[in-house]
């Protein structure tokens, strides 16, 4: 798989499309004009792309829209998808509360 490392390719200016109200990533509510446009701001990867907007990162963890969000920055820096490499897959973290620790610790005593 390759990456696209050519920083110095001009894109161009960012010319907005009729369709760039278009929801892609509806967890963050994250449109399709705002994807283009992080391109052109220099978000190049995925994970530029996931870290900047934070597409992929609601509840279904990008299964509905990584794809699409793939789609969108390949033709928008004229390659195929293919050459992209895909965003950093992470799960998921929520805060673990003390009181589970101790009582984890309590039932170790017993």
């Amino acid at each position: 798989m390759n990456t696209v490392v050519d920083r110095a390719k001009m894109l161009g200016e960012f010319v907005p499309q009729a369709d760039d109200d278009m929801l892609i990533c509806r967890c963050e509510e994250i449109t399709k004009g705002e994807i283009r446009r992080a391109v052109h701001d220099g978000m190049w990867t995925l994970t530029e792309i996931r870290r900047y907007l934070r597409t992929g990162m609601g509840l279904c963890q990008g299964q509905t829209c990584s794809k699409l969000v793939k789609g969108i920055v390949a033709r928008e820096l004229g390659v195929s998808p293919a050459e992209l490499e895909p965003a950093t897959a992470r799960s998921p973290m929520r805060p673990t509360e003390m009181r589970i620790f101790a009582a984890e610790a309590q039932e170790e005593k017993c």
